[in-house]
C-alpha cells in the first residue's frame, strides 16, 4: 500500500492543486482531497479510486446516500458527511442562476438607486456602483465617509475594486446633508480626478451624482465628465 506519505510532497493531490489550480485534479485526486485520510490498511488514493468504481463516476455518486456511502468499507458517517456536503455544494453552484440586476441607464436611474439609502443620512456619503457591460449593477460600495475631500478619495481605491470585481465601469455618488445637491468645487474637483484615473484604467467613470432631499444633479449632465 502507497500511503499519501509516501508519495512526494509535490505530486500529492492538496499540493498539486494549490500549485496548479484545480482544475488540473482528477477525480480521484479531488476525492481523496475531500476524503482527508484513508484507513489503517488502505491510502486515501485506493479508497477514493474504489469509490468511484463502485458508483461508476461521479454521475451515480452525486446522489449517493449516507446509507450507501457507509456501506463502502473505509467510508464511515464523518466521510460520508463531508462528501454529501461537497457534492451538495457542487450541485447548488451548478444549478446557481444570478437574480436580476439592476440596470442604469439614466442618471435618474442611478439616482433612485441610493436616494432612499443616502438622503437622510447626517454626514457625506461616497458610493460606488460598480457596472458591468450591461450596465447592471454588480457591487456597491461605501468608500468613505465624511466631507468630501480629493485627498480622501483615492481613486486606486475605487478602482482596485473595479477591477476586483471585472466592472466595465463606474457611478460615483455622494450625499449633501443640507439636502442641497448643488457641487462643491471639491466635487468637481473629485470628478476630473476620476474621470481622468478611468481614462488610463479603461473603467469609464459614467456620472458623479450628488444625493439631496429628493433631488440629485448629475455632473454629467453638468458637463463636467
Amino acid at each position: 500500500m502507497v500511503c499519501i506519505k509516501d508519495v512526494p510532497k509535490n505530486d500529492r493531490p492538496r499540493e498539486r492543486l494549490m500549485n496548479l489550480g484545480a482544475n488540473h485534479l482528477s477525480n480521484q485526486d479531488l476525492l481523496a482531497i475531500i476524503l482527508g485520510t484513508g484507513t489503517k490498511n488502505e491510502s486515501v488514493m485506493s479508497l477514493s479510486h474504489r469509490l468511484l468504481v463502485h458508483f461508476e463516476g461521479l454521475p451515480l455518486l452525486k446522489d449517493a446516500t449516507v446509507e450507501e456511502l457507509t456501506a463502502i468499507k473505509g467510508i464511515g458517517t464523518a466521510k460520508a458527511v463531508v462528501l454529501m456536503a461537497a457534492l451538495e455544494i457542487g450541485k447548488r453552484v451548478y444549478s446557481f442562476k444570478p437574480t436580476e440586476r439592476y440596470v442604469i441607464r439614466s442618471p435618474e436611474d442611478g439616482a433612485d438607486f441610493v436616494m432612499e439609502e443616502l438622503r437622510h443620512l447626517k454626514q457625506e456619503h461616497f458610493v460606488c456602483l460598480f457596472l458591468n457591460t450591461k450596465n447592471q449593477v454588480i457591487h456597491q460600495q461605501t468608500v468613505f465617509i465624511g466631507s468630501l475631500n480629493a485627498s480622501i478619495v483615492h481613486p486606486r481605491e475605487i478602482f482596485r475594486e473595479a477591477v476586483k470585481r471585472s466592472a466595465a465601469s463606474i457611478i460615483c455618488a455622494h450625499n449633501h446633508p443640507s439636502g442641497d445637491p448643488s457641487p462643491s468645487q471639491e466635487d468637481i474637483h473629485v470628478t476630473r480626478r476620476l474621470t481622468e484615473c478611468g481614462k488610463m484604467i479603461g473603467i469609464e467613470l459614467l456620472d458623479h451624482l450628488v444625493i439631496g432631499d429628493r433631488k440629485y444633479v448629475s455632473l454629467k449632465e453638468k458637463g463636467y465628465l
